[in-house]
C-alpha cells in the first residue's frame, strides 16, 4: 500500500480499475455519511427533468435520513428516479442490502 495516498485517492483508483462511472451527489467519504441521523445510502438514476435532485441522465449517490429515504421512494414511485442500490448506514458504516434471490 502506498503510504503517500489518502483513502479517497485509493478508492478513486479502485473505482477506475473496476470501470464504475463517477457518481454525482455525495462522495463515498462525504461528511453526510457520518451524520447522526444518516440511515441510508442510495445509488440511483435520474429519469426525469422533474426529479427534485440531479439532472436527467445522471447517476447519483446520496446519504439520507429516514425522511430523505422516504422522499426518494416517493420520487421513484412518480417515475422521477430509479433506485439501483440501497444500503443501511450506521455511524458511517455501510451495510449493503443482499441481492434478491432469483426464483426458479
Amino acid at each position: 500500500m502506498n503510504k503517500n495516498k489518502t483513502i479517497g485517492e485509493l478508492l478513486d483508483e479502485a473505482r477506475k480499475k473496476s470501470g464504475e462511472p463517477v457518481l454525482a451527489g455525495h462522495d463515498i467519504m462525504a461528511l453526510e455519511r457520518f451524520g447522526e441521523d444518516t440511515r441510508h445510502m442510495i445509488v440511483f438514476d435520474v429519469l426525469s427533468h422533474s426529479s427534485p435532485v440531479g439532472d436527467k441522465g445522471e447517476r447519483m449517490r446520496l446519504f439520507l435520513t429516514d425522511a430523505g429515504y422516504k422522499k426518494a421512494l416517493e420520487s421513484q414511485s412518480r417515475g422521477e428516479c430509479k433506485i439501483l442500490k440501497h444500503a443501511k448506514v450506521f455511524k458511517g458504516d455501510i451495510f449493503y442490502d443482499k441481492p434478491k434471490q432469483e426464483i426458479r
